[in-house]
């Protein structure tokens, strides 16, 4: 059996991407291995149709966690024998292209985000600059690369001349069932990192303009802290609920309850400029009318699915007044929950599982089973 092992930097448990990826891979027929860290409060792996490995490390952040991550990667990948590496991100293309080049096999380096151009890379050139240098060195070199959306692939292959594939990260198709019942008062959701650059600040402040509406964050980051003390400071606890990090059956699960979807993206680099996040299709999976930016990828979709609403201007304002269509609206509201129903149908992972497929019978042929 053809052994591939995807690396990535996250403890696994929440990785939705990854999850669906491996399984996929794994049903195929590869012995699938996917490598995370370990943090403080990493809790239990459950178990998945493919192997599962956390590194540990001392420091948990910051320049120290990415050399020490890097270096630890570095000889774990060393004891290990493999047919093929899958690099998740910049962050963990410097070690798998090492083995790969020594050991002549086949690297693939998967691009979820335009790494360079994320928030907490662009406002610190120094750091921006280190990882430049890791894509200079690495990306040219590649002969095997996806990406999640084609504005994206595009920008990767101008600048470092390595055609990137398009592997959208979609979510699997839902079973028709019998209606969600919505919570009352309605629910807007945001789902993801509560990270610099994702307008979490705007949406809270907005919700002193709603009335009868919760705004739910599901997830945790680095702006956490902060946004619990906005909402305190602005009187808002009843208003604003912090659901924690939940697990993606959890997830899957919470997601319909929702009135609401909110995928608020600031311009702060490229790579938000040009993304094609993972919420967009789960609201649309789940039969949730959504607000997103009014960004390439997005406006592209639209034009195809017109199932959610744009935002051209980022701020409470603005944001208050597209909350409030929708909550009053009706037949908007229906209008838009009955295109989520249609775009279900053709943007599930079911359909994009086969791209990931071909993609990979390229990359490492199985035998004949």
């Amino acid at each position: 059996m053809e052994r591939l092992i995807c690396t990535v930097t996250n403890d696994l448990t929440y990785d939705q991407r990854m999850i669906r990826i491996c399984s996929s891979l794994s049903r195929a027929g590869y012995e699938v291995w996917l490598v995370g860290r370990e943090l403080p409060a990493s809790k239990p792996l459950r178990k998945q149709a493919f192997q599962q490995y956390r590194l540990r490390c001392r420091f948990q952040s910051g320049k120290l966690f990415y050399l020490e991550y890097n270096l630890r990667l570095l000889y774990w990948l060393y004891r290990q024998q493999f047919d093929a590496l899958c690099a998740v991100d910049l962050d963990t293309l410097l070690p798998a292209f090492w083995w790969c080049r020594l050991r002549k096999k086949p690297l693939v380096y998967d691009a979820h985000e335009y790494f360079t151009e994320t928030p907490e890379v662009v406002r610190r050139p120094l750091v921006q600059k280190v990882w430049e240098s890791v894509a200079e060195l690495c990306i040219p070199r590649l002969q095997y690369a996806y990406t999640v959306g084609e504005i994206l692939a595009e920008q990767f292959a101008e600048r470092y001349g390595t055609p990137f594939a398009v592997i959208r990260n979609l979510p699997v198709r839902r079973e028709e069932t019998a209606p969600v019942s919505k919570p009352q008062p309605p629910v807007i959701l945001y789902q993801g990192a509560l990270n610099e650059g994702r307008g979490l600040e705007t949406a809270i402040a907005a919700m002193q303009q709603i009335d009868n509406a919760q705004l739910w964050l599901a997830g945790e980051g680095d702006l956490s802290e902060k946004l619990w003390q906005q909402a305190k400071a602005l009187d808002l606890e009843e208003k604003v609920r912090f659901l924690g990090y939940l697990p993606p059956h959890e997830l899957q699960e919470l997601t319909p309850q929702a009135s609401i979807g909110l995928n608020l993206l600031e311009n702060k680099g490229l790579s938000y400029y040009y993304s094609l996040a993972n919420k967009t299709f789960d609201y649309l999976q789940a039969g949730v009318p959504a607000i997103h930016m009014d960004f390439p990828e997005y406006t592209q979709l639209h034009k195809q699915h017109p199932a959610f609403l744009l935002l051209e201007e980022l701020s409470a304002e603005t944001l208050a007044g597209q909350l409030r269509r929708l909550l009053e609206d009706q037949v908007l509201y229906d209008q838009l929950r009955y295109a989520c129903r249609a775009a279900a149908d053709e943007l599930n992972w079911e359909r994009e599982e086969e791209k990931l497929l071909a993609f990979w019978k390229e990359v490492l042929p199985l035998p004949p089973r």
